[in-house]
């Protein structure tokens, strides 16, 4: 979820309870989980606006695809990333046999190309065009 300060003003309030109503309608969907993970503060850049770094969520998508794959749950994953992190849980799953299936922009880490069985690029239109409202 995005961050809000101590007193949120109104436009965090607003970008907040927007991003509730979007992750409440990705809930909706058939067999579609939402992981959120913890947005952490870093302190402020000079111009005053926060540092924030999202937490954990890795992780716990990581966890639900390597738990899934050894349950016998799934036959193939689509991960939308780009970074290293996901290495292992992809290794884990193809040895259970699961195909994975890589959806990704312009920037990706070089292993996690290489540790997939299929790849498929997107560009920005393709993002900016995706909407469920």
């Amino acid at each position: 979820m995005p961050y809000q300060s101590s007193q949120p003003s109104r436009e965090e309030s607003e970008r907040y309870a927007a991003s509730q109503r979007f992750f409440n309608a990705l809930e909706l969907l058939p067999r579609f989980e939402v992981r959120l993970g913890r947005l952490e503060f870093r302190g402020n850049r000079p111009d005053g606006r926060p540092i924030l770094e999202q937490k954990r969520v890795d992780i716990m998508l990581s966890v639900d695809v390597v738990q899934l794959a050894a349950k016998g749950q799934i036959t193939q994953a689509n991960l939308l990333a780009g970074d290293s992190d996901f290495i292992p849980a992809v290794a884990a799953a193809k040895a259970e046999g699961i195909l994975v299936r890589l959806f990704h922009g312009s920037s990706c880490h070089a292993d996690l190309l290489r540790e997939v069985d299929e790849r498929v690029k997107f560009e920005r239109a393709f993002v900016d065009s995706v909407s469920l409202r």
